[in-house]
């Protein structure tokens, strides 16, 4: 039977809703297979840089300033007098914090009116398949493929909250090695430049965890107001509170065949996961999508001739969204494994280094331009 669609993705997430409307901006017949909608609030928040803003304002998809809040100061506490700050150098800030359900709600309704894009409830046969079906994929899973999973002895806690303090475009966190563990508390600033709402992630170790969910919303104010030692004042819990485990993991192939001869490639959390200490999860899914669509784009020239599931661009899709990627989880793993030591001796080291970082100018411009994307 023939095929009817060019590209099919399993997944209609952020990073799965983004590249139907690049593929489809390349005239590409794009089927999207759509999950039932979520029966649970939505309480994440992004840090997206600016490749990623760049990219969806290119689709016509970046929020308004209410929900993409430029972050102008980054400061960070390390848990024994460590401390580093970082200024933007312009005022368009270092990097945005972005509203989960808003940005969700503008690329499902770009989607909808781009004819090239078919809606499906399930896969349907393509010459290539994209599965960006998050990190309990199912359809890797049954590809075979190994998906090296290295748990960390901590969950996220993510909510919303209000201060009684504005933030003043901060992004505030605080590294802190308790009798259970690692912690991790990180408020980013929500609501526009004058705001008083931040998105919580909050990594704990999995007791810290339940004793924080079980309570009462005064309670886990009181608890977070202390953990930021008063920076935004008194603390308000305004949503449900969402948890879930912390892991750093790598699919061993991004991109293969079926038994019929067509393509599959894996891309955003399907493909591989890290700590949300660095803020780099969703730039990551989307620059896969991003360098995924540039790879097929080079058939409206020299390679018209070639299918999109051609071997020839997923060995290109794969060996450099892997290059690329090598180097975050090195520096997210190990700096996760830094502060997770409990030895005394490495708790001073870490915090010197930390207030040596933040006395070296050129160094840390060389960061922020990193981070920055």
């Amino acid at each position: 039977m023939a095929q009817k669609l060019d590209v099919c993705i399993r997944g209609d997430g952020m990073v799965g809703r983004t590249l139907a409307l690049l593929l489809a901006r390349q005239k590409l017949r794009v089927g999207l297979v759509t999950s039932p909608p979520k029966t649970t609030q939505d309480v994440r928040a992004y840090s997206l840089n600016s490749a990623s803003r760049d990219l969806l304002s290119e689709l016509r998809c970046w929020p308004d300033a209410l929900h993409a809040t430029p972050v102008q100061h980054m400061r960070v506490w390390g848990d024994d007098g460590g401390f580093t700050h970082f200024e933007s150098p312009t005022p368009e800030g270092l990097t945005w914090i972005v509203d989960v359900p808003v940005l969700e709600a503008q690329l499902a309704e770009a989607v909808r009116y781009q004819a090239e894009i078919t809606s499906l409830t399930a896969a349907e046969p393509a010459a290539l398949t994209v599965v960006c079906e998050g990190r309990a994929s199912a359809t890797r899973d049954e590809l075979g493929v190994n998906f090296e999973v290295l748990p960390y002895q901590q969950h996220a806690v993510a909510a919303r909250v209000r201060s009684s303090t504005p933030h003043r475009q901060q992004a505030l966190q605080w590294f802190h090695h308790g009798a259970q563990g690692l912690e991790i508390l990180a408020l980013l600033p929500l609501g526009g430049a004058q705001g008083d709402t931040a998105s919580l992630v909050w990594s704990l170790p999995p007791e810290r965890t339940k004793d924080m969910l079980a309570l009462s919303a005064d309670a886990f104010g009181i608890a977070l107001e202390n953990a930021s030692n008063g920076a935004l004042g008194q603390i308000e819990l305004t949503s449900e509170r969402a948890m879930w485990p912390l892991q750093l993991a790598h699919a061993d192939r991004w991109t293969g065949n079926f038994a019929d001869g067509s393509a599959w490639a894996l891309a955003g959390d399907a493909a591989h996961n890290i700590h949300p200490l660095a803020g780099l999860g969703l730039n990551l899914g989307l620059a896969d999508v991003a360098e995924l669509a540039n790879v097929l784009k080079a058939r409206e020239a020299k390679d018209y001739w070639r299918s999109v599931g051609d071997r020839y661009f997923m060995r290109r899709y794969e060996r450099a969204r892997k290059a690329d990627m090598v180097p975050t989880w090195l520096a997210c793993d190990g700096l996760q494994r830094l502060f997770a030591h409990p030895n005394t001796g490495v708790q001073a080291l870490r915090n010197w280094g930390m207030n040596g970082f933040n006395s070296l100018a050129p160094v840390k411009a060389w960061a922020m331009q990193q981070a920055m994307g």
